[in-house]
Formats: C-alpha cells, sequence, structure tokens
C-alpha cells in the first residue's frame, strides 16, 4: 500500500477528518488506497494555537499523547489539484471549488500547490510502528 508521512498535529487531523485536504508543493499522479503515517517529528509550536488545541481536544488528545512513527489510518486518494488562486481567507482549486474555514486556515495554500482529495478515511483500530520516508513510499499491511 502507499503510505504518505505526515508531521504532527497534521496527520491525526486529517485522519480525525477535522482537515478534509492534504496540502503538497508536489503533484501525485497516483490514486488509490493510501496510508497516513505519522513522522516522529510534533510541530510543538502549531499544537500550541488554541485552535489546534481545541480541535485535537475534541478528539481526547494533547501534544503529549500524538502518536508518531506509525501508521494511523487509511483512505482513497481520488484527485490531486492545483491551487490557482489564493487570498487571506480562501484558495480557489482548478476544479472551482473554494477551500475556506479550518481546511483553509490548516492547510498551505500556496497557488501552484496541491490540494490532495481523499474518501474513506478511517482510522486504525491498533496503529502500526512504522519508519516514514519521503514521498509516497511502499508498506505491506
Amino acid at each position: 500500500m502507499k503510505v504518505l508521512s505526515m508531521i504532527q498535529p497534521w496527520a491525526s487531523l486529517f485522519v480525525l477528518q477535522e482537515v478534509k485536504y492534504e496540502t503538497r508543493s508536489w503533484k501525485t499522479n497516483y490514486r488509490g488506497s493510501l496510508a497516513i503515517h505519522t513522522s516522529k517529528k510534533i510541530d510543538k509550536a502549531v499544537c500550541a494555537h488554541p485552535a489546534i488545541r481545541g480541535l485535537l481536544g475534541k478528539h481526547g488528545y494533547s501534544v503529549e499523547d500524538l502518536p508518531t512513527g506509525q501508521i494511523i489510518g487509511t483512505c482513497q486518494l481520488i484527485n490531486c489539484l492545483k491551487v490557482v488562486e489564493k487570498n487571506s481567507k480562501s484558495a480557489l482549486l482548478e476544479d472551482g471549488r473554494l477551500v475556506s474555514g479550518n481546511d483553509f486556515f490548516a492547510g498551505d495554500y500556496q497557488e501552484g500547490g496541491y490540494v490532495w482529495v481523499v474518501e474513506d478515511m478511517q482510522m486504525l483500530d491498533t496503529f502500526i510502528p512504522a519508519k516514514g520516508q519521503l514521498g509516497l513510499w511502499e508498506y505491506d499491511l
């Protein structure tokens, strides 16, 4: 299965579906099953933001107990869309959809960047320890 490593708290917020999209500076042509892996790194400054603390807290998480170095969820990657416009409150994607609210706040919507669109996000019942890698990588689940 293809796997994407993400820094915390972004990985958990994505798997918990508090964030609808994953933003990347690079495009992928891959479509299909995708596992989400948490890197060993936690962005503690981001975790200190009241809005992020609140989103994590809704699910019983804090910076102290975020999983790291583990595959925590799976989904289906269905599209990869280019960001064509951005202002201070929203971003316009190449298919015409407008991203705003929590999704905009929690992403890096730079013009020319990419938004990964997923469906069927599922948190695993048991997390799987794994060493992450850059880019998409393979893991035999």
